[in-house]
């Protein structure tokens, strides 16, 4: 089976196993696991942050860097589409007791003047105060889009006029990054956190990094605890992640560009309404209700060994990784070609 579920479903390259075999262990709770704190120096560096921490998963990361940004009563302003709102089990009413306020934008992407129009009056009781605003780089649920650097400048600038933290959710930033041949330094300078995935794109089995200035990371770290993270021998997933992040970002152009072909090819078809704007790893289309049935069509993919899932409202999502070989991503475009 080819899997386009997700860019999640990748296993460990040879190399990359070999490379966790040999790792350098210790208790990473003491602070002693030598790999982790190479992973989390080297990934500090790489954005021009102070300090990372390694997190079992984006989800964590992203939900430490909330509670770290707000308290109870407080608010949190994301996009309606948002991975933190939407598929993180309401950890943000569960974690940090705060409300959120969704913005409806382009794709999961909104502007500093909708932030503007969305910041409550903090000398009004009656509202909870604005404390953090939280965006996402790319948008899975935007079909991969990425964001504009001008624009997050701005958005920085309102939080700091406001008194306000500003979080990145880059689960697959470095999609965009790559796409849109950006520093990742640029990013480390306009957010406060940043939560990266190491397992995603990137094809590590595991982990996620939370980055910021010392004092948030100290923070962070006692979050963690707090929420059971705490890791032992952790070198031997971390030591994963560090190949990730030194061996596999170039080559995420390979995914993005196979996106563009198969939207392309997936325009043609009589039963597809429309393809999102491709512009990293992932292709959204909508099945036309009456020329063929999401259930139909998942069906008849699954029985020519193409796993695909569902995005809702019709909505068929498609994620490229680095577990597709050529032949298997040849395989793919012919049988789309093939289906009427």
């Amino acid at each position: 089976m080819i899997d386009l579920r997700s860019d999640t479903v990748t296993n460990p390259t040879k190399p990359m196993l070999e490379a966790m075999m040999n790792a350098k262990v210790g208790d990473d709770v003491f602070g002693e696991d030598p790999t982790v704190n190479e992973l989390q120096q080297f990934a500090a560096e790489m954005f021009g942050m102070e300090a990372a921490l390694f997190c079992s998963s984006g989800t964590q990361t992203n939900q430490i860097a909330i509670k770290l940004h707000t308290q109870p009563g407080d608010e949190v302003i994301c996009d309606k589409l948002s991975h933190v709102y939407l598929y993180e089990g309401g950890g943000i009413a569960s974690n940090s007791g705060a409300s959120v306020r969704l913005i409806e934008g382009n794709l999961g992407r909104f502007t500093a003047s909708q932030v503007i129009e969305n910041i409550n009056d903090k000398n009004n009781i009656h509202f909870p105060i604005s404390k953090l605003v939280c965006i996402e780089n790319t948008v899975n649920k935007g079909g991969g889009a990425c964001w504009d650097l001008n624009e997050l400048n701005k958005i920085k600038s309102v939080c700091n006029e406001n008194n306000m933290g500003f979080h990145l959710d880059g689960a697959r930033l470095f999609n965009a990054i790559i796409a849109n041949n950006e520093n990742p330094k640029t990013y480390g300078n306009l957010f406060d956190t940043i939560s990266i995935c190491l397992s995603k794109g990137l094809g590590a089995p595991i982990g996620s990094l939370l980055l910021g200035s010392k004092n948030n990371i100290l923070k962070a770290t006692r979050i963690r605890k707090v929420m059971g993270g705490g890791m032992r021998q952790a070198g031997f997933i971390a030591a994963a992640g560090l190949f990730a992040l030194k061996n596999n970002i170039t080559r995420l152009s390979i995914d993005n560009e196979r996106a563009k072909i198969i939207a392309n090819v997936l325009q043609q078809k009589k039963f597809v309404e429309f393809v999102y704007p491709v512009e990293t790893n992932i292709v959204i289309f909508k099945v036309k209700q009456n020329q063929l049935s999401i259930e139909k069509l998942l069906h008849e993919l699954n029985n020519n060994n193409i796993k695909a899932v569902s995005m809702g409202n019709n909505l068929i999502r498609f994620v490229l990784h680095l577990n597709i070989s050529d032949t298997e991503f040849d395989f793919i475009v012919n049988k789309l070609n093939d289906l009427n």
